[in-house]
């Protein structure tokens, strides 16, 4: 791999990915966090593969400039928590309060706050779905972390080891079921074979709904910054 950018204002970050099963050259814009990836085959060179993305700039900064701006929490503002709009208010007790149009959270460093009573929520829920949907496989998982991950939104080592991203939480339940499942499947199925998805169909059912939510929405949920608090 290597990093490259496109000069401009502003530059724009490429990551270069040679392989030996690509047949041409491709560009790829990640819908969470918008990065760039420029794949090309071996007997490709470098410079063509940039002059590529170079013929694409203009197609590749209108993709960009489509992404939701990044926005701190604050308090007045509206966030989905398991797909419902809450809006952010003072709280009057000491503790973090999930309610049906609201969340209530104390004043005090407020974004890291709400950030950690949201990835609580998440491992709550995720931990449930897992156990659920493992029992149904009949496999164990050996662990569930919670992460702030930008790449995917879950996981599963061959070692059994679950891992999901927290703002899954922010997702409507069905979709955050469904990437449980979906991990949870690969306790049986370490690929994405028509054994696979069959076993994704057998623990969730259609499933195509769901993931189509996070093709179409994921990107949103990464836009909510909690590394600041909030006025």
């Amino acid at each position: 791999m290597g990093d490259h950018a496109l000069p401009g204002s502003p530059p724009v970050p490429l990551t270069l990915r040679k392989s030996a099963r690509a047949r041409r050259i491709s560009l790829r814009i990640s819908q969470l966090d918008g990065r760039v990836t420029l794949t090309y085959p071996n007997g490709v060179a470098e410079s063509d593969a940039l002059n590529f993305a170079r013929q694409k700039e203009s197609w590749i900064r209108q993709h960009l400039s489509d992404r939701p701006d990044p926005s701190v929490v604050q308090f007045g503002q509206h966030i989905p928590v398991e797909g419902t709009q809450r809006r952010i208010v003072r709280a009057t007790g000491r503790r973090v309060l999930l309610q049906a149009d609201q969340i209530s959270v104390p004043e005090g460093a407020e974004a890291r706050r709400l950030a950690r009573f949201l990835k609580e929520l998440a491992r709550d829920r995720l931990t449930g779905a897992c156990d659920d949907y493992a029992a149904m496989l009949g496999r164990a998982y050996a662990s569930i972390s919670i992460r702030d991950t930008r790449s995917r939104w879950g996981s599963c080592s061959s070692e059994g080891g679950l891992m999901f991203s927290w703002r899954l939480i922010l997702a409507p339940p069905d979709v955050l079921h469904y990437v449980a499942a979906h991990e949870v499947a690969h306790l049986a199925e370490m690929n994405h074979s028509p054994a696979f998805w069959a076993q994704v169909e057998r623990l969730f059912g259609d499933y195509k709904e769901q993931r189509r939510w996070l093709r179409d929405n994921g990107a949103q949920l990464h836009q909510f910054r909690f590394d600041a608090p909030a006025s």
